[in-house]
């Protein structure tokens, strides 16, 4: 069995809306859409690790420079993810 020297750094609710400039209700309608993926405390309350600050910065880019809704961002994420992985596996190919 293994143990965790540190605890791991989570942001609370406030924390996170004030480091990603969003409204805690924006937060709220993008965890419930599943675009950000928070954990819960031992009182229930949502928890965001510090990487997912830049996810709510993709996120607000293609929002408000694409115009693209919340509910396409998903998708729109999920295809972008696929695509760098596809690009990774074709340079691991052309190296050998």
């Amino acid at each position: 069995m293994t143990y965790a020297i540190v605890r791991p750094i989570r942001l609370d609710l406030d924390s996170y809306a004030r480091a990603t400039g969003l409204h805690p209700q924006a937060v709220r309608r993008l965890v419930t859409l599943g675009l950000l993926e928070p954990t819960r405390n031992a009182r229930g309350e949502l928890c965001f690790a510090p990487s997912q600050v830049a996810t709510a910065a993709r996120i607000q880019r293609l929002h408000e420079g694409l115009s693209i809704n919340y509910a396409a961002i998903g998708v729109v994420i999920d295809l972008l993810d696929r695509i760098e992985e596809l690009e990774a596996a074709l340079r691991g190919l052309s190296r050998r």
